[in-house]
């Protein structure tokens, strides 16, 4: 992990003032969001990566027109989070490449916001990565990197998703995101709670990192954690707390532990909802001591075009697959999204 590098960044910026040189848009509140896309593959067989079910000879016949009809949903999705200029930075699930996030950026519903991107090609078996999706207007990236996340410890599979890292200005105020796809509970949660652990421990390792040289900075935390909120790498590892008044510049808050109490949640496992799609602050988004960026609230986006009413998954994600059918749907999660004030 860069973390000098990083130190360095955070020095340069309150000298220099780079925190003021881009504004929100006065028109709405400024928005972060997250979205598991769902198998978001282009259909070119990459030697290197297990992807050849997502290719036209595939086990799912993933083929151009597939991809285009795929290209065209998310995009639409992501057109209707938060009117004309969309989030302001928007983290990124289960996406293959840069091929893939071109071709997103330019579909018609969203082009006019040029979105550009931060992705790092990771370990993955799969090929399947995080990135994060930006407004040029409202966001700009000082530093990114992957951070390694090693379960060789744990035996079984050494790898899983990278940890990404990206440090820049959000509508004037500098803050520090780290995109996530936690491993899977493949296996049972309970035999795989020790690999999602070690995931949180890398964000906590940094995220402390940073603190320590600057209490009041602005942290979010994003991405598919394959745990809900309550659970060990989130209440413990982290430090994510339910109650904002609990929760110090240095700690983080999880304003998603009340949704998920309430029955709500961004992907169904046999019938039974989580809520593993979360977005995550620090404390300095509450005090919110520099007059910045202040939260707001928290919310599931699930416009009716993206929920399931089939008989037996009626209120669920209307996802891509019906087995290895392709029905025209979107993602088997929910996005989720956070709002901030200025």
């Amino acid at each position: 992990m860069q973390v000098r590098t990083l130190l360095l960044l955070v020095a340069i910026a309150s000298f220099t003032g780079l925190a003021g040189c881009i504004q929100k848009n006065n028109d709405h509140a400024i928005t972060v969001a997250f979205y598991n896309c769902e198998n978001f593959f282009d259909p070119v067989d990459d030697p290197a990566k297990d992807d050849d079910d997502f290719t036209p000879n595939g086990k799912y016949h993933y083929t151009q027109r597939v991809y285009e009809q795929k290209l065209h949903n998310i995009a639409t999705v992501i057109q209707g989070m938060d009117g004309s200029d969309g989030p302001a930075i928007i983290g990124v699930a289960e996406v293959e490449n840069s091929t893939v996030l071109n071709d997103l950026s330019r579909q018609p519903e969203i082009a006019r916001r040029n979105y550009k991107y931060e992705w790092y090609n990771g370990p993955d078996p799969r090929g399947i990565n995080v990135a994060l999706l930006y407004n040029p207007k409202l966001f700009r990236v000082l530093h990114s990197e992957p951070l390694h996340v090693d379960l060789s410890a744990d035996g079984g599979r050494s790898v899983t998703r990278d940890v990404l890292h990206v440090y820049g200005i959000l509508a004037g105020d500098t803050v520090h995101v780290f995109v996530n796809h936690w491993p899977s509970r493949r296996g049972g949660e309970d035999a795989s709670d020790d690999k999602r652990a070690i995931a949180a421990w890398v964000n906590k390792d940094a995220i402390s990192a940073i603190m320590q040289q600057d209490p009041n900075a602005k942290v979010i935390v994003m991405g598919d954690l394959n745990d809900n909120p309550g659970d060990n790498s989130i209440a413990n590892i982290l430090g994510a707390k339910d109650d904002q008044n609990k929760v110090t510049l240095t700690v983080l808050y999880d304003p998603w532990a009340a949704i998920y109490k309430g029955g709500s949640g961004t992907e169904s496992f046999k019938h039974s909802w989580n809520l593993f799609d979360q977005v995550i602050i620090s404390g300095a988004f509450l005090q919110n001591t520099n007059h910045k960026l202040h939260y707001g609230k928290a919310a599931i986006v699930k416009p009716d075009f993206i929920v399931d009413h089939y008989k037996g998954h009626d209120g669920e994600p209307r996802r891509s697959f019906a087995g290895t059918h392709w029905i025209n749907g979107y993602s088997d999660h929910f996005p989720v999204m956070v709002y901030f004030t200025n």
